[in-house]
C-alpha cells in the first residue's frame, strides 16, 4: 500500500492558502489512488520535538560512533521517532507558506530534527554526504503574498523554494513536483490566479 504523508507548515487553519491547495490536492489524489494510506502531520500540533543542547550533543555522539548519554538518550529517541514517522511514507506532500523570504521556522525545526546521520543522510570523509531517502517522491505547494517571480527586488527575495528543494535533494529525494501560488495580493486577479493554481494542483495530484 502506498503511503502519503502531508506535512503542513502553516498555522492559519481555514485561512491558509497552502492548506486549501493541499486539501484540493489530497481530494484528487484519494480519487485516483483509492487504496492509498494518507496521513497528515501538522507541524504545529505540539508533537514535534525540540532540537536543543541535549539533542545536538546526542547527534555529535552518534557522528563520533558513540551512544547518546544522559538527557541525550531521550532527545535522540524523540528524533528517531519523528524520523520513523517521516520515513514510513513513500510520497510526501508539503504545504509551505513563505515567511520572511524563507520557510516557517517550524519547518526548519522539522528538518533539523529528522536530518540525522544514518537516517536522512550518510557521510564519508572522502566522498561527502549521501542522501538516504532514495526512491521517494515529493510534491511541494509554495504560497506567498508579496514576493513573486514577476516582481522586482523591492518585493523581496526567494529563499523558500531554493532552500527547501536543496534539502530534499540532499536527503536523496530527486523526484519533486513544485506548485506555486504567489500572487500580488494588491492585484485584481487574485481569484483568477488561485483558480489557475488549483488547476495545476489537480493535474499534479492526478499523476502523483
Amino acid at each position: 500500500m502506498t503511503r502519503l504523508l502531508h506535512i503542513s507548515a502553516s498555522p492559519r487553519g481555514e485561512a491558509s492558502e497552502s492548506l486549501g491547495l493541499a486539501a484540493a490536492f489530497l481530494d484528487v489524489y484519494r480519487e485516483t489512488n483509492p487504496g492509498a494510506d494518507v496521513e497528515h502531520f501538522d507541524l504545529w500540533d505540539g508533537t514535534l520535538p525540540e532540537f536543543g543542547p541535549a539533542a545536538a550533543k546526542a547527534k555529535m555522539d552518534v557522528f563520533a560512533g558513540a551512544e547518546p548519554s544522559g538527557e541525550g538518550v531521550a532527545a535522540w529517541a524523540a528524533a528517531k521517532a519523528t524520523f520513523a514517522r517521516f520515513d514510513a511514507a513513500d510520497r510526501y506532500l508539503f504545504s509551505v507558506p513563505m515567511w520572511n523570504a524563507g520557510v516557517p521556522y517550524i519547518l526548519k525545526q522539522f528538518i533539523d530534527v529528522v536530518s540525522q546521520p544514518g537516517m536522512v543522510f550518510g557521510f564519508d570523509p572522502v566522498t561527502g554526504y549521501e542522501g538516504l531517502l532514495t526512491g521517494k517522491k515529493a510534491a511541494v505547494i509554495y504560497t506567498g503574498a508579496v514576493w513573486g517571480e514577476d516582481r522586482g527586488p523591492e518585493f523581496g527575495s526567494d529563499f523558500q523554494k531554493p532552500y527547501f528543494e536543496d534539502w530534499l535533494r540532499w536527503a536523496g529525494i530527486s523526484d519533486i513536483t513544485s506548485i506555486r501560488f504567489q500572487p500580488n495580493l494588491a492585484a485584481a486577479d487574485v481569484d483568477t490566479a488561485r483558480e489557475k493554481a488549483r488547476s495545476v494542483v489537480f493535474e499534479a495530484a492526478a499523476s502523483f
